[in-house]
């Protein structure tokens, strides 16, 4: 009996330390938002994690979270990236979420068109992307990358990216340098034959000029056939968009006579065949427009206004639709 009335508080102590810390794990943990983003960094402890949530306003023990992740042999099947605690998580929730690689998610967009300058200013922007390339030169991100090119402009696919917080720039940038290759090693698979194109580089290019002069899904591939029809005879590709792209920060907006004279790189005006890079990241259909052009007799375009292109065979007819659509006579 002696015995029994000894044993007995400590059992009973036992059985409380072991409800409270069963209610613990169990009950949700009081925070001041709804939801709250976090980053978990290689190499993070569970009581490193759990301060930083408390510096965020989730009221989380760290003691008790490392205490917990060491008894179900979570602490070392933590992932790094990027999560979130949502209101109602408990403390076993969080540390299942985390030991489970749950990661939440965000998504930057590479719209068609975009300039190498707009894709880095957005991947700046973004307040989840991790920065890593400040100070990298163009030369020494074409080489972490793998690249043999020599210049960055029209490499990354224009598409909807989906990542964690706390993803660098360079890992969103290499994901979309694989996509855009995979999709220049497709569309060159399935070139026409004939084409005044050498290489894949050059069909790039040629993409590029299309996407950024018509954004019209039906006049894609009459722009193409214009391009390449002028490439077969040496005529100058005389397109306004590598001029823009060629005056950099000095076009405001407006081309005057004087920009299409002054000769730069990108000049088609000044210069024959296609300039050395591409002047944007061109989408998939205008790599197929590239690749696979309207074959017709046309080697002029003006714009409507509304957005498709009125095409010409001459030039006298070309000055009529010039006189029509531009001049408003």
């Amino acid at each position: 009996m002696f015995l029994l009335w000894v044993l007995l508080p400590a059992v009973l102590l036992a059985a409380l330390a072991g409800g409270t810390a069963w209610y613990w794990t169990t009950h949700p943990i009081t925070m001041q938002q709804d939801k709250t983003d976090f980053v978990v960094s290689p190499g993070s402890t569970p009581r490193a994690i759990a301060m930083t949530l408390q510096e965020q306003g989730v009221e989380i023990d760290p003691r008790a979270f490392a205490w917990l992740a060491r008894y179900r042999g979570d602490d070392v099947r933590i992932k790094a990236g990027g999560y979130e605690a949502l209101r109602g998580d408990t403390p076993l929730t969080l540390l299942e979420r985390l030991a489970g690689g749950v990661m939440s998610q965000r998504q930057l967009t590479f719209v068609e068109g975009w300039n190498y300058a707009q894709i880095r200013a957005a991947l700046r922007a973004h307040p989840d992307v991790r920065q890593t390339l400040d100070g990298v030169s163009d030369k020494e991100l074409l080489e972490r990358l793998g690249s043999n090119f020599e210049a960055p402009e029209g490499l990354f696919f224009p598409d909807t990216y989906i990542f964690s917080p706390g993803t660098t720039d360079f890992d969103i940038l290499a994901q979309a340098y694989r996509a855009q290759i995979r999709e220049l090693e497709q569309a060159w698979a399935r070139r026409s034959a004939g084409l005044p194109i050498k290489s894949p580089y050059e069909l790039l290019i040629l993409a590029s000029i299309i996407e950024k002069e018509t954004g019209h899904h039906e006049d894609r591939g009459k722009v193409g056939g214009v391009f390449v029809n002028r490439l077969r005879v040496n005529m100058p590709l005389q397109t306004d968009p590598t001029v823009i792209y060629g005056m950099g920060d000095r076009y405001q907006g407006r081309i005057r006579k004087r920009d299409l004279e002054a000769d730069t790189p990108w000049n088609t005006y000044t210069r024959r065949g296609l300039p050395p890079t591409p002047i944007a990241s061109p989408g998939r259909a205008s790599l197929r427009a590239a690749v696979a052009p309207d074959e017709h007799g046309y080697y002029y375009f003006v714009s409507r206004g509304d957005g498709s292109s009125a095409f010409a065979a001459t030039l006298a007819e070309h000055n009529r639709n010039v006189a029509r659509f531009i001049l408003n006579r």
